[in-house]
């Protein structure tokens, strides 16, 4: 049984957010089949898409936002003329330095209060005579400021990510989601149209082929909105196109440079300078229609023949004719079926899902998947779960924080029904949700987040989570639903020697087998 007990452990961490709570089934389910366990949710159609009650199409939150954008304008001009001076609107919190000196309830309080506020009206109109007790005479009403539609669409985002995490049986294709997220991360700081797309890009880019082709993924990421704005493509113009002569302005390589870097060929992947710069020329165009609905619906992507570079363009050791779209999306497609990019993605797959220093061989095996298959994103995740490597690595990485506040929850059965306290604890640990300090990404190796201030902030927020919830909870019954016969020895003595149900829930929370995977 205890062998039958660590192979469901590995089956729940390696691959999914460990066990729920309250669901016996769990752990019973992948112990009788670890593979076939892991597996079922590969097997079940459009598994990985997200759809809940208010979650609107980028284009449909491109025109929201620009609407409260002119709002907002409107507000301040309003308030100028009435010679009243006007708050800046509530924005999206940037990555929060916290003081030291404050403890951790503090801080967790002031970062939830303040996500809160951000998703309330500003209550800044002056109340009318009759309910003002001590008002001694009239005053000049201060124009109310719009509805944060930005910070409250985040949250819904936000809320219904965490709450499929939650949810699911094992978990892997969320994992799946979450790794295609941050491999083509935007940063959710990089502006209001960001944070506003900063879910809509992850529904409508990555949960449609994350068990589909990576070439497809790769088109539909590259064109998206959210990722042109964070890139700034719609700021490239051909050089020689109508709109780059006439506004003397050119290239913006930024779009370019990222997607042979950081998404397909990898450092070292063959490119040179000159290949950066080709394609910066190639996907010139590639833009979002703005607010006044120019080049289609405002947030809808288009392309915009005038700032296209004109003429043929050689990448990579291919001439790539003029036919406008069609040369950025024909590039694209031979960049996703490059061998650099094989290589790349099987290395990243297996250093996330097994082991910080990736098994030559797996990665091997994962890039001749990755080839014959034609980029065959669920062939490849079929590969890993198959391989003896998964299995046999101990469960020596590091949960991410994303990951340690999931698994938490779900242990603990405790279906989100507010973001504030995961995102919180997300921008404490760091690692705030959808927002990653550069284009890289967060980090992927345990090294990243076992550094001892880490593990502090993780023991506090256990602490805080145990003294909550830890005189109704047993933490023997949870550490069964969590790991029964492969927990370990040491585990066991420690939460039986704890002083109390609180300390031993916070101590089960830090145990290795919830916080290694």
């Amino acid at each position: 049984m205890a062998r039958d007990s660590q192979a469901a452990l590995v089956a729940l961490n390696r691959f999914g957010f460990g066990a729920r709570g309250g669901a016996s089934g769990d752990l019973i389910n992948a112990a009788s089949d670890p593979r076939g366990f892991v597996k079922a949710e590969l097997a079940r159609p459009f598994g990985a898409l997200l759809e809940a009650p208010g979650l609107q199409s980028t284009p449909q939150l491109g025109q929201a936002a620009f609407a409260y954008q002119d709002q907002v304008k409107q507000a301040r001009e309003a308030a100028a003329k009435a010679g009243v001076p006007t708050e800046s609107p509530p924005q999206a919190p940037a990555d929060q330095k916290l003081r030291r000196n404050l403890s951790l309830n503090t801080v967790a309080t002031e970062i939830a209060a303040g996500q809160m506020a951000e998703a309330k009206p500003a209550d800044s109109a002056m109340k009318p005579d009759g309910m003002q007790p001590n008002a001694a005479a009239p005053a000049v009403a201060k124009p109310a400021q719009p509805l944060n539609v930005i910070q409250k669409t985040f949250r819904a985002e936000a809320l219904a990510r965490l709450q499929r995490a939650t949810l699911v049986e094992c978990g892997f294709t969320e994992r799946l989601v979450v790794f295609w997220s941050n491999h083509f991360c935007i940063s959710a700081n990089k502006g209001e149209l960001a944070r506003m797309w900063a879910g809509a890009f992850e529904r409508e880019a990555i949960r449609p082929h994350v068990l589909g082709r990576f070439a497809d993924m790769l088109k539909a990421v590259e064109q998206h909105p959210a990722m042109l704005f964070f890139l700034d493509n719609q700021q490239s113009l051909g050089p020689d196109s109508r709109a780059g002569q006439n506004r003397k302005r050119g290239l913006n390589e930024n779009l370019a440079r990222e997607i042979m870097e950081l998404h397909t060929l990898g450092v070292g992947g063959g490119y040179t300078q000159e290949d950066v710069t080709s394609l910066a020329r190639i996907i010139t165009g590639w833009t979002f229609a703005g607010r006044q609905g120019q080049l289609g619906a405002p947030g809808s992507f288009a392309f915009n023949a005038n700032a296209h570079q004109p003429g043929p363009q050689l990448l990579l050791g291919k001439t790539y004719e003029a036919t406008g779209l069609a040369q950025g999306e024909a590039a694209l497609g031979d960049i996703a079926r490059h061998p650099s990019t094989a290589n790349f993605i099987a290395t990243k797959l297996v250093r996330h899902f097994v082991a910080d220093d990736p098994p030559p061989a797996l990665v091997a095996r994962l890039r001749d998947v990755f080839v014959r298959t034609d980029g065959d994103l669920k062939a490849l995740a079929t590969a890993i779960v198959d391989s003896d490597e998964a299995w046999k690595a101990p469960l020596t990485k590091m949960r991410s924080p994303y990951d340690f506040v999931i698994a938490s929850g779900r242990l603990l059965a405790r279906v989100p029904e507010d973001p504030g306290g995961y995102l919180g604890n997300l921008n404490l640990l760091g690692q705030p949700l959808w927002t990653p300090a550069g284009p890289n990404g967060f980090p992927d190796t345990s090294a990243a987040w076992a550094a001892p201030e880490g593990m502090k902030l993780r023991l506090d927020i256990a602490s805080q989570m145990g003294a909550r919830l830890g005189p109704n909870i047993d933490p023997l019954d949870l550490l069964e639903f969590a790991a029964a016969d492969a927990a370990s020895t040491e585990t066991r003595k420690t939460i039986e020697r704890a002083e109390s149900r609180q300390q031993a829930l916070a101590l089960l929370l830090m145990s290795p087998e919830l916080q290694r995977r």
